[in-house]
C-alpha cells in the first residue's frame, strides 16, 4: 500500500513539472518575441537613415505586406518615399496615414509638407487648417509661414515665422527662408537682417550667405559682407553680387565683379568664365 500511495504523488509531481516546462516555454517563447520587437523597431529606425532611401522603400513595403495595418509601418514608407523624392507617392501614402486609426496631428503636419513638396499649396492650406490650434509644433509653423508666404499674406507669414523660430534650438534655416520671404516682398532691409542673423546661428550655412549677398545686392551694396567664407565660397559669392549688379543695370561694376570671381577661384570658375563671355560678346 506504501508504493500505491506514492504513485499519484510521483503522477502530481510529474504533472507539476510538465506545467513548470510548459510556463518556461511560454515565458522563453514571449522573451524572444520582445526582442524580435526591439530588433524591428531599431531595424525601422535605421531603414528611415540608410544612404538609400529607396532601399527603405522596398523594406517598409515588403514588411506592410505582411502587416498592411500597422500604421508605424506606412509611416516608414511615407517618410522614405519623401527621402527617396518621390513625392507624389509619399502624399499618397502620408494620405493613407491619416486615415489610419492612431494617426495623430503630427501625421497631418507630415502630409502637408509632402504636398508643399508636390506643389500642392492649396492641398497643404487645408490639410493644416483641419490640425487642432493645440498642436503647436515648429514643423506646424514652418509650414503655415511658408503657405502664407505663398499667398502674399505677410502678417501672417511674420507671424508664424516668429513663432516657429522660437519653437527651435536650431533656428537659421527657418530665419533663411523667412528672409527670403523677406527678399521676395521688397524688404530688402530687413532680408539682409535676418539672413545675418541665420549666419549667426550656423555660419556655415552657404545658402544663407548668398542670399544675404543677393539681399546687399539689390540695395546697390556691392561689397561682399564681413562672414566667414573660403576662398571658392568668396568666388561665388562675387559671382552672385556681378550677377545682381547686371541685373539692375551696373554693368561696368558686374563686369569687374566677374573678373575677381574668376581670378579668386582656386580652380577654372567656368560658370563666372561664361557669364563674363556672354557680356562681353553683348
Amino acid at each position: 500500500m506504501r508504493h500505491l500511495l506514492l504513485i499519484p504523488v510521483v503522477l502530481a509531481g510529474g504533472l507539476g513539472l510538465s506545467a513548470c516546462s510548459d510556463k518556461g516555454d511560454e515565458t522563453v517563447e514571449r522573451a524572444f518575441q520582445d526582442v524580435n520587437v526591439v530588433d524591428e523597431s531599431d531595424l525601422n529606425d535605421v531603414m528611415l537613415t540608410v544612404s538609400d532611401p529607396n532601399e527603405a522603400v522596398d523594406y517598409f513595403k515588403r514588411s506592410l505586406d505582411q502587416n498592411p495595418n500597422r500604421i508605424d509601418l506606412q509611416r516608414g514608407l511615407a517618410l522614405s518615399l519623401v527621402r527617396a523624392k518621390r513625392t507624389p507617392e509619399g502624399v499618397s501614402a502620408w494620405t493613407k496615414v491619416v486615415g489610419m486609426q492612431g494617426a495623430t496631428s503630427a501625421d497631418k503636419v507630415e502630409l502637408a509638407d509632402a504636398q508643399i513638396r508636390n506643389g500642392d499649396w492649396a492641398g497643404a492650406e487645408k490639410t493644416l487648417d483641419s490640425v487642432p490650434p493645440t498642436h503647436e509644433t515648429f514643423e506646424r509653423y514652418r509650414l503655415e509661414a511658408m503657405v502664407a508666404d505663398a499667398n502674399k499674406e505677410w502678417k501672417k507669414s511674420d507671424s508664424f515665422y516668429e513663432t516657429a523660430v522660437g519653437l527651435t534650438t536650431t533656428p537659421a534655416g527657418v530665419m533663411n527662408n523667412w528672409g527670403y520671404s523677406k527678399l521676395a516682398r521688397g524688404d530688402f532691409s530687413g532680408a539682409e537682417r535676418l539672413f545675418g542673423q541665420a549666419l549667426r546661428q550656423d555660419p556655415a550655412l552657404f545658402t544663407a550667405k548668398n542670399n544675404l549677398v543677393l539681399a546687399r545686392g539689390a540695395q546697390r551694396n556691392y561689397s561682399l559682407p564681413v562672414i566667414p567664407m573660403d576662398q571658392t565660397e568668396r568666388a561665388e559669392l562675387l559671382h552672385t553680387m556681378a550677377l545682381t549688379a547686371i541685373k539692375q543695370g551696373d554693368v561696368k561694376t558686374g563686369e569687374g565683379l566677374l573678373r575677381e570671381a574668376i581670378d579668386t577661384h582656386p580652380q577654372h570658375f567656368e560658370e563666372a568664365t561664361r557669364s563674363l563671355r556672354a557680356l562681353e560678346s553683348t
